[in-house]
């Protein structure tokens, strides 16, 4: 069964919901010469200042591929040409004080620029290992 297959996408939902995980959210870990991109939080949103994958929300009648697909391109401006790999979740305490489950797929996209940033203040291609401020269960995704 492959990452992209309806089955493996609905067993991932049906696990999540399983342990009573509330929220979604659908993440693109794209790389790039050996970096990784990474988007900064605008400092006044939750976790403000803090760097992560391109990532959102999962919306009501939405698969997490089509989330992952969505949310990258309005965040990043880039298109996701194939998933290539799920590389794990990790759960996190949303700003409504539930929890939020993490989907991360390795994607490669059409082009890697421009990047046209529409929910966070900055942008950039890190090296695994000298990443800047990122939440633990980010830098243990990056760097295992």
């Amino acid at each position: 069964m492959t990452v992209t297959s309806p089955e493996f996408v609905a067993g991932l939902a049906a696990d999540a919901s399983a342990a009573s995980i509330s929220g979604f959210v659908a993440a693109a870990v794209i790389r790039h010469g050996g970096r990784v991109l990474l988007v900064r939080r605008s400092p006044d949103d939750y976790m403000g200042g803090l760097w992560e994958v391109p990532s959102g929300t999962v919306e009501a009648g939405e698969t997490i591929l089509d989330a992952l697909h969505r949310e990258t391109n309005e965040e990043t401006g880039l298109t996701i040409s194939h998933v290539t790999g799920y590389i794990g979740h990790f759960d996190y305490e949303n700003s409504r004080g539930g929890t939020t489950r993490q989907f991360n797929f390795a994607v490669a996209v059409v082009k890697t620029e421009p990047i046209v940033l529409t929910e966070h203040d900055a942008h950039q291609w890190a090296l695994p290992g000298d990443l800047p401020e990122v939440s633990d269960a980010v830098r243990e995704l990056l760097t295992s």
